[in-house]
């Protein structure tokens, strides 16, 4: 999918507002579950999607999509562990709900992809090519986000399970550096024709695009 048409960027614009927004929402939602009130104090507990866009992020997300991955991030979220009942396990549970909510999305997508293609609806049609879009890019931001750098999901989960001083470590590093060891692997992939990132999670992404749709992301 190198040549869109004008009306796949409507599509792909779509799903980011969703994908990125349920994201974000549901890291603030489980957090404030959990009783830490940094969410709610910083209005993020609101299904009022704008409130949680990262513009650069969402303009990633739209670039990389055309490419056949969605990759990019959402406006993080300020949680406080200490805050949360259980600290260690609520705030891996707050994390989580993030990429675990763009596979929910995902599952949705691709029942009405099913539903439509049964009726003889083609993916070129409007409707199939906002259903195929709402699986790969929201299985792309779910596998994007485990990957363990900052500031992206993966590395708070990571953390979750290391010793405590390695653990301090470990947020510091990528506080510092995480960022931009990622940033710097994301333009290298979109400079060159070898993507690291599409070399990890490419083949989950395939592997439940299959078990969704019912066929291979090749076939479309």
């Amino acid at each position: 999918m190198t040549t869109l048409p004008p009306e796949a960027f409507l599509a792909i614009g779509i799903v980011i507002f969703f994908g990125l927004g349920l994201h974000e929402y549901a890291h603030a939602k489980f957090a404030d579950m959990a009783g830490d009130p940094t969410p709610r104090y910083y209005g993020r507990v609101t299904l009022n999607l704008f409130k949680h866009f990262d513009p650069l992020g969402a303009l990633m997300i739209a670039i990389t999509a055309i490419s056949g991955f969605g990759i990019g991030w959402g406006k993080p979220v300020p949680m406080d562990p200490r805050k949360m009942r259980n600290p260690k396990w609520d705030h891996f549970m707050a994390v989580a709900a993030g990429p675990l909510s763009n596979l929910l999305q995902a599952v949705v997508w691709a029942i009405i992809l099913r539903a439509l293609l049964a009726s003889g609806v083609h993916f070129n049609n409007f409707a199939g090519m906002l259903c195929l879009f709402g699986v790969t890019v929201n299985l792309s931001l779910c596998f994007f986000n485990l990957i363990p750098l900052g500031p992206l999901d993966g590395h708070w989960l990571i953390g979750t399970f290391m010793p405590e001083n390695m653990r301090a470590k470990w947020y510091l590093w990528n506080r510092q550096m995480g960022s931009f060891l990622l940033l710097g692997i994301v333009i290298l992939g979109q400079l060159s024709n070898t993507s690291v990132i599409a070399r990890v999670i490419g083949p989950p992404i395939r592997f439940f695009f299959s078990l969704l749709v019912g066929t291979r992301m090749d076939m479309f």
